[in-house]
């Protein structure tokens, strides 16, 4: 007789891996834009930039909705499985409506209420129909008569004019009309679709009550559509705007050519499958039900909205008004003094940035000084956004022309930049710049600059690397790091992966730099189990990082272990973080705060306490799944001493001593706002830094 098989070894399910440890990233997304609105219903922060902040919220649920929610119905469809937070996707959906519905509420009630009476007694003017004078009146019929309804085309709905296709985010006006019309068609419902090239504010004369008197055109639109249709009775008029999913999707192994594929796809892009119906509050409910249906959608993708559906064009306002007394006081950035040259300078230590406190244009004078310097051989880069106009765009072109030989990795699919990332790979290329897409499956997200330079006999690598994009525009609004450095390790290390982005090269060892998608997940779960074991041993376990959003489970259960062995952990992640802090015997050690100020934290910082000999990184890549494991990042070691102890000093104690700006992340998953404690004095981490200028 056969002895009986051995039972199957049982596993033990992994505590860490509890669905209750991990909060819903979609949920913590959302969050974010709360904390943005708080900025908004601040008296302390200057009236336009508290309306900037409000339109920030509104433009960033847009891109929610666009991204993260239509990623969820996707799921949603295809039966995809739970996140780490056990949540299904119609779970999410619904959690996601519900909080997405406060906060739209939050944001009217902000504008209604609180920034549209402030900005009146500041004489400014956002003028409702109610409040318009006769003359005004006047003034604004004929401006719609001259100026808007030449433009329009207005579409009655019946069996031989069916729904037609609504651009994403568009506005439009759905109108209830009674009569019969010149062909005797009963009127019924109509649409008034407004084309893109109509300003969406519009500022009235200055001899109609001030110059900084403005009016929304979906005011206008409403109160004149009647002359759209004469002889009909207008029975009610309200405006919609539906927002679509935007993520493009190119098979890109499929394709033969990656820039014809994403040409191909931005024809559509507008008219995507729609997840959000945005309509005004007063509109009845049958026109709301018809509209669902023309869009596939169900009553919990509805929002109904007491104000302009497109709140976030009144931004406009900021721009256009010269107002200082309402905005944030001017900042001049400080500027690196190199009467010797860049070159000259980086070559005797390297130099650090902290934008936007430090100008940007020193980064663009390093690139001018390569185009024309007669030494330069050879200049690479990568661009990942970089702006209308942009300066640096323009050295590269000059750079080539002068007989540089110049490669730039251009990646094609940054999000809502590639049409205007292939109008940049096109004007490269026709200045005979070596353009090269970045790799198939991975989006090349690092920032890093390699210039190489013939010094005597010998050639020597000069490389800028940075945690934000080649961006004028955006290196004024977010604080970020960048390096210039002439280290040879470093430069080889960058050498050697712009072989890896535009030949075939393997995968290559580095001796400085952790790379995605190949070791800087290791290498970050390498240093935490290192910090875990110094705690074990009793010695002291530190770990301070800082990042923009945090999802990567096999990162998160590290650190939660990390947690139970005693290190002390700080987290500064501005916009969602699933990692749930403060729970006793898992999360006791981790903290976890959000800055949102007057600058978009940006900058990615890691460091490691390393018993007593720290190290510290700056990095392109935040710690989301889709950063360490399917994109191309950088991330590097800041050698020079006492430019790390400046970046431990501004960048991480000093967030982590912030009491006025600062969000602490609680277990149940809210944020509570820090407040300075009994006799401690207030701190603003970036006041603290514009008052270093």
């Amino acid at each position: 007789m056969n002895p009986p098989a051995p039972a199957p070894a049982v596993i033990a399910p992994d505590p860490l891996r509890d669905p209750a440890l991990y909060i819903n990233r979609e949920l913590s997304q959302l969050d974010f834009n709360f904390r943005v609105l708080a900025q908004a219903m601040d008296e302390q922060v200057p009236l336009l930039e508290r309306l900037r902040f409000l339109c920030i919220s509104c433009t960033n649920l847009d891109e929610f909705f666009e991204i993260r929610a239509a990623a969820v119905r996707h799921a949603q469809e295809f039966g995809l499985p739970p996140a780490p937070d056990g949540m299904s996707p119609q779970a999410i959906l619904t959690a996601i409506h519900d909080r997405a519905a406060e906060l739209v509420d939050n944001q009217y009630r902000c504008w209604n209420d609180v920034l549209r009476p402030a900005l009146a007694d500041a004489g400014v003017g956002i003028l409702a129909q109610k409040a318009w004078t006769a003359r005004q009146r006047r003034w604004l019929r004929a401006y719609f008569r001259n100026e808007i309804m030449p433009v329009l085309s207005p579409l009655g709905l019946d069996p031989s004019h069916p729904f037609p296709k609504i651009l994403n985010k568009s506005l439009n006006i759905v109108v209830v009309l009674k009569g019969t019309d010149a062909f005797g068609r009963t009127g019924h419902l109509a649409l008034v679709r407004a084309p893109r090239s109509l300003p969406r504010i519009i500022q009235l004369p200055e001899s109609l009550g001030g110059s900084q008197n403005f009016v929304l055109l979906s005011a206008v639109l409403s109160t004149f559509v009647d002359e759209l249709f004469p002889g009909m009775e207008v029975q009610g008029a309200y405006q919609f705007r539906v927002t679509r999913n935007s993520e493009l999707v190119v098979d890109e192994e499929e394709v033969e050519n990656l820039a014809l594929a994403l040409r191909d796809e931005l024809v559509d892009r507008g008219y995507r499958p729609a997840v959000r119906l945005e309509i005004a509050h007063d509109c009845p409910k049958p026109i709301m039900q018809t509209l669902l249906q023309n869009f596939g959608l169900y009553e919990n993708a509805a929002y109904r909205i007491n104000g302009p559906v497109n709140l976030n064009r009144v931004i406009q306002v900021y721009d256009l008004l010269q107002r200082p007394d309402l905005k944030y006081p001017p900042m001049v950035p400080r500027v690196l003094k190199t009467p010797e040259g860049i070159f000259e300078m980086a070559a005797r230590r390297d130099i650090l940035m902290h934008h936007p406190f430090d100008s940007f244009s020193t980064v663009l004078e390093l690139i001018r000084e390569a185009a024309v310097d007669p030494n330069v051989l050879a200049i690479k880069q990568t661009l990942y956004r970089t702006g209308k106009d942009s300066g640096i765009v323009e050295a590269l072109i000059l750079a080539a022309r002068n007989g540089k030989d110049v490669t730039v990795v251009v990646e094609l699919r940054a999000r809502f930049d590639e049409e205007a990332n292939l109008g940049l790979a096109d004007r490269l290329q026709d200045a005979g710049v070596q353009v090269v897409y970045g790799v198939v499956g991975f989006k090349t997200h690092a920032k890093m600059l390699l210039i190489v330079r013939r010094e005597g006999r010998k050639l020597r690598r000069y490389v800028h690397l940075g945690t934000g994009n080649y961006h004028s525009g955006t290196a004024r609004a977010y604080t970020d790091l960048s390096l210039i450095t002439a280290d040879a390790d470093i430069g080889n290390d960058v050498h050697l992966l712009f072989q890896q982005l535009s030949g075939l090269a393997p995968k290559m060892k580095l001796k400085c730099l952790l790379q995605s998608p190949f070791t800087l997940h290791p290498g970050l779960i390498k240093r935490i189990e290192r910090e875990t074991k110094l705690a074990l041993a009793g010695k002291p376990g530190r770990i301070i990082a800082k990042m923009n959003a945090l999802n990567e489970a096999q990162v998160i259960r590290a650190l939660y272990a990390a947690s139970q062995a005693g290190v002390q952990i700080d987290l500064i992640v501005r916009g969602a973080c699933t990692l749930r802090p403060g729970v006793e015997g898992v999360s006791d050690n981790i903290r976890v705060r959000s800055i949102v100020g007057r600058f978009l934290e940006h900058s990615r910082v890691y460091w490691f306490g390393n018993n007593g000999a720290p190290e510290l990184y700056c990095a392109s890549a935040d710690w989301l799944e889709r950063n360490l494991l399917r994109r191309v990042e950088t991330c590097f070691p800041i050698l020079d001493n006492d430019l790390a102890r400046r970046i431990y000093r501004d960048v991480l104690q000093n967030y982590l001593d912030d009491n006025l700006n600062a969000w602490e992340l609680q277990a149940d998953g809210r944020y509570q706002q820090c407040e300075p404690a009994p006799g401690q004095p207030p701190h603003s981490a970036q006041q603290t830094l514009l008052s270093g200028l």
